[in-house]
C-alpha cells in the first residue's frame, strides 16, 4: 500500500525552522515561524499560566474523560470572552465545544459545514493563513477566494472585496479573520466591518470568523468588534477561537469552535451535529489546556495578571514595527515601509521579491517565507540593526 505513495513537498515555514536551526550564523534572526517571542528571543511561559497550573496540579484528581464538549466552564468563559454581554448569550443560541487547538476547531468547522450542506463552497480571503486552503479542502470543501490584501499599494482592496462577496451564494460560507490578519496584518476598521455584516445579513451566507489573535491587536474588547457585530447582523454564524497565542499555550494545543443558531431549537439541534462531528474526528478534546484558561480567567487575580501579560506582549509587537521602520529611514532607505506600522498583530508582508528573500537567507541568514511575510515578534532591540542594514544592501 505505501509503495504507491510519492512524496509531498514539506511545509514551507516547518522547512524555513529546520534550516534556521542548522545555520551557524551568530546574527541569524527568525523572522519565520508564527509564535510570540520575547527581547530575547524565547517564548516564555506566562506568569498567570504557571500559577493556574500550579494549581490545575494541586487539585486534579481524575484523568477521566471529559466528554466530547469538553469543559462547559471553558467553553462558557471562551464564549463570555468573543461575545461578552452579547444577546446571543442570553438568548441561549451559543454553543461551544473545545477542540485541539484553533486548527482543530477550523477542521471540526469544516466538518459541521460539510455536515450541513455536502460540497459547499467556502470563500477565503486572497491571501489567507497558509493551512485554510488545506484544511477546508481535506474536508471536502470547496475553496474560492476573495480580493483582500493589496500588494502593490501595501492596503486593503475593500472595494474589491465588497464586490466579490456580494456575489456569494446563500448557502455559501465566507471565512473572515477577526483581527490580526494571518498573513498580512491588514485588518477591517470598524467601519468596513459594518459594510460586511450588512452584506452578509443581506445575502445571506454564513460567516466563519477565525479568531486566533484576540488582544494581540488593539485589545480584547477592541479585538472583537467584528465577532460582536456580526452575531448582531446574522441569525447564523461560526466562530473558531485559539488559546495559542494570547494564553501562550501553543503546545497545549486548546481552542473552542462557536456556533450561533437563529433560536434555542435550531441551535440545539446544530450542536447534535457539531457533536457526533467531534466524535468521530478526535472523540475528546484535551483538557490540561483548558482547565488552565478557566482557571485564569474565572480568577479576578490572574485574569487581571493575564490582561497586564498580554499588554506586554500587544505592546511589544508594536513597538518592534516602529522600531524597524525607523531602523530602516536610519540606514538611508529610501521606500515608504510606514505601512508597517498601520497593521496589526504577528505578521506582516515586507513587499520585497522571493529573489530578495532569498538574498536575505544566503547572505545575512535572515529567514522569513517566500512571499515576504515576516513574524513581527522575531525583531529585538538586539538584532533590528543587523536586519535593517541587511535589508538596505538587498534593495
Amino acid at each position: 500500500m505505501f509503495g504507491n505513495l510519492t512524496a509531498l513537498p514539506a511545509d514551507p515555514i516547518l522547512g524555513l525552522l529546520a534550516k534556521y536551526r542548522i545555520d551557524q550564523n551568530p546574527n541569524k534572526i527568525d523572522l519565520g515561524v508564527g509564535v510570540y517571542k520575547n527581547e530575547a528571543g524565547h517564548t516564555a511561559i506566562l506568569d498567570c499560566v504557571k500559577a493556574a497550573e500550579k494549581f490545575r496540579l494541586d487539585t486534579e484528581d481524575t484523568k477521566v474523560y471529559i466528554g466530547p464538549t469538553g469543559s462547559a466552564s471553558f467553553n462558557d468563559e471562551m464564549a463570555k470572552l468573543a461575545f461578552g454581554e452579547h444577546d446571543v448569550i442570553a438568548q441561549n443560541r451559543v454553543r461551544t465545544v473545545s477542540t485541539p487547538g484553533g486548527t482543530g476547531a477550523l477542521r471540526v468547522a469544516a466538518e459541521f459545514i460539510k455536515a450541513c450542506k455536502p460540497g459547499a463552497t467556502i470563500w477565503v480571503s486572497d491571501p489567507t493563513w497558509a493551512n485554510h486552503t488545506g484544511l477546508f479542502q481535506a474536508a471536502g470543501l470547496t475553496v474560492k477566494t476573495y480580493p483582500y490584501y493589496d500588494y502593490e499599494n501595501k492596503s486593503l482592496k475593500f472595494e474589491e472585496m465588497i464586490s466579490a462577496l456580494a456575489n456569494v451564494g446563500k448557502e455559501d460560507v465566507v471565512l473572515l479573520h477577526a483581527c490580526c490578519h494571518n498573513p498580512s496584518g491588514m485588518d477591517l476598521n470598524q467601519q468596513q466591518w459594518q459594510q460586511v455584516c450588512a452584506l452578509a445579513a443581506e445575502k445571506g451566507f454564513t460567516p466563519l470568523i477565525d479568531m486566533a489573535y484576540q488582544g494581540f491587536g488593539d485589545g480584547l474588547e477592541e479585538d472583537a468588534y467584528g465577532v460582536r457585530l456580526m452575531a448582531t447582523s446574522v441569525e447564523e454564524m461560526i466562530l473558531c477561537s485559539s488559546c495559542s497565542k494570547n494564553f501562550g499555550l501553543y503546545r497545549e494545543r486548546i481552542g473552542a469552535c462557536t456556533i450561533i443558531g437563529k433560536d434555542v431549537a435550531t441551535t440545539d439541534i446544530a450542536n447534535s451535529v457539531l457533536l457526533s462531528v467531534v466524535r468521530c474526528i478526535y472523540s475528546m478534546p484535551p483538557a490540561h489546556g483548558a482547565a488552565i484558561v478557566e482557571t485564569i480567567l474565572t480568577s479576578d487575580e490572574l485574569r487581571n495578571q493575564w490582561h497586564e501579560e498580554l499588554a506586554v506582549m500587544r505592546n511589544r509587537i508594536n513597538g518592534n514595527r516602529q522600531l524597524l521602520v525607523d531602523n530602516l529611514k536610519a540606514q538611508g532607505v529610501a521606500r515608504d515601509f510606514s505601512f508597517i506600522t498601520e497593521q496589526k498583530g504577528m505578521f506582516s508582508f515586507l513587499g520585497i521579491t522571493p529573489e530578495q528573500v532569498q538574498l536575505l537567507q544566503d547572505e545575512y541568514s535572515i529567514y522569513m517565507v517566500g512571499s515576504s511575510r515576516m513574524s513581527i515578534a522575531g525583531i529585538a532591540n538586539s538584532n533590528v540593526d543587523y536586519l535593517a542594514e541587511s535589508i538596505a544592501k538587498i534593495l
